[in-house]
């Protein structure tokens, strides 16, 4: 296997999936920079770790779908990531005013998550260096929520 991160995958995929790290670390900027904004960009970057989280999801599920894989544990899988990503959500409902632990378990659901394409990737097929454009992707995103729960 070649040590490029994203072999066999069209650039503009790449380039594409790996942007998708840049709306956090704006955030994370904004956050460390302070000011007004830093309760705005915490907010954003917590919204946007849910919504990736969740889309992660969406292709666990189309990509079981598609590989004719419906069992009961597969759909669970790929409707994990929603419900967290909306249950971390939950404590701002109730009052809460620091999102510090709902970012830290979105960054570690984000870390995790290349777990999952692992464990499917067993059974379903998958196109060469997606795994490896996954972890980069997920580590990015992981990484930067993380570090802005803390900053």
């Amino acid at each position: 296997m070649s040590s490029n991160p994203a072999a066999r995958l069209p650039r503009s995929f790449v380039l594409l999936g790996l942007s998708g790290i840049a709306p956090q670390a704006i955030c994370l900027a904004l956050v460390v920079h302070g000011g007004p904004e830093r309760w705005i960009a915490l907010a954003a970057g917590c919204a946007y770790a849910a919504v990736i989280l969740s889309f992660l999801g969406g292709l666990w599920w189309m990509a079981a779908l598609l590989a004719g894989r419906t069992e009961p544990g597969i759909m669970a899988l790929a409707v994990l990531p929603s419900l967290f990503a909306w249950a971390t959500f939950l404590p701002w409902c109730f009052g809460a005013t620091w999102p510090g632990p709902s970012l830290v378990g979105l960054a570690l659901a984000l870390l995790a998550s290349p777990l999952a394409d692992r464990h499917l990737a067993r059974t379903i097929s998958f196109p060469a260096g997606w795994l490896r454009l996954r972890v980069a992707m997920a580590t990015g995103l992981g990484v930067l929520t993380l570090a802005m729960a803390f900053a």
